[in-house]
């Protein structure tokens, strides 16, 4: 959501105070603005803190480097908005490490939110298209400019040949109540031999219906892995949900349904129709 103007004025003002967990304004402002900005720590995790040596709003977690994020995006994390949990700081880089992301690489991000992952991907060179659903969001990741594309739209309506070439890498933090139905969706744009990083609701781990279990054994079959991260991952984006992290590798002639594959479908449904 975007924070409120008066609110971003105090939070982006030099005097205040955003250091490990606290955020603290040192200064009198109305109560009207003090108002609206606890409403937006709160909705952030904070709680004031009144004691005399305190005086702060404080997260039960290290916010400063994502409360900048936040304040430099104008968009932060509410428990109001369904879907949209940004990737903590430090998950972006769990992430990128795990896909192997360098210069030059094609990398796609298809639920780009305010550009956690995207940010991330620029800074180490890689050339990044990304789809984000939320019409604000969208332009913000455009005036951010680490995208080579910014779509604003819905990825599952996305058609995988409107791309003449697969990407090299999918690095992804999917809306959690449909995940799998976007990671099954991502892996029609990369490419044959490319490798493909999610962070999913840990139900993954474990669901027993046969989308779940089929595709579990698909992971294993192609040598890739589900990995259960620690408890209150995404504590500071405003939910205890728990999660995982998918790495799922390609190779020529496999079994995921990549870019190639997508391609090839047309030529065969064709020799079909020939016969």
């Amino acid at each position: 959501m975007q924070f409120p103007t008066e609110v971003l004025r105090v939070l982006t003002d030099p005097r205040t105070i955003i250091r490990d967990d606290q955020v603290g304004v040192p200064f009198e402002i109305d109560r009207p603005v003090y108002d609206a900005m606890n409403k937006v720590l709160k909705e952030m995790g904070g709680a004031w803190d009144g004691r005399e040596a305190v005086r702060a709003h404080v997260f039960p977690y290290r916010i400063e480097e994502f409360m900048r994020q936040c304040l430099a995006a104008d968009d932060y994390p509410s428990r109001y908005e369904q879907g949209w949990f940004p990737t903590p700081p430090d998950l972006v880089m769990q992430i990128c490490d795990l896909a192997g992301i360098h210069a030059g690489m094609t990398v796609l991000e298809p639920s780009a939110g305010s550009g956690a992952l995207t940010g991330e991907i620029a800074r180490r060179c890689g050339v990044v298209d990304a789809f984000e659903i939320d019409g604000r969001r969208a332009e913000m990741l455009r005036k951010q400019g680490d995208a080579r594309r910014v779509v604003h739209g819905d990825f599952l309506a996305a058609d995988p040949l409107d791309y003449a070439e697969p990407f090299d890498r999918v690095v992804m933090n999917p809306p959690f109540t449909q995940g799998l139905d976007h990671i099954k969706h991502a892996i029609g744009f990369m490419a044959e031999d490319g490798i493909l990083v999610s962070v999913m609701s840990n139900g993954l781990m474990w669901r027993s219906d046969s989308e779940t279990v089929e595709f579990r054994a698909m992971v294993e079959e192609v040598g890739g892995e589900i990995e259960e991260l620690p408890e209150g991952s995404f504590a500071m984006s405003g939910t205890n949900v728990r999660t995982c992290l998918l790495f799922l590798p390609g190779y020529p002639g496999g079994p995921l349904r990549t870019h190639d594959w997508v391609r090839s479908q047309p030529r065969q449904l064709d020799l079909f129709a020939a016969a």
